[in-house]
């Protein structure tokens, strides 16, 4: 029901889920971003110039993802 509380997780699991998806969602965005606007080129047929836009679609249609960069050893 549009509205409703779930109490099946607590509130700080819920918001974690909730944030952890956003800011996943914005780092692939501006990643994929700054590629576009280096000159790389676009994984889907599209007239839009906006790289924005473009990196959005591209998310959408599930041609990207965010992989974590490996962790190097502290020195």
């Amino acid at each position: 029901m549009p509205g409703t509380i779930s109490h099946d997780s607590t509130l700080p699991q819920r918001l974690q889920k909730s944030v952890s998806g956003s800011f996943h969602k914005t780092a692939l965005l501006q990643k994929r971003v700054r590629e576009l606007i280096k000159g790389a080129a676009p994984l889907i047929e599209t007239r839009e110039r906006n790289p924005i836009k473009v990196a959005f679609l591209e998310m959408e249609r599930g041609l990207i993802e965010l992989i974590p960069e490996e962790e190097r050893p502290l020195i």
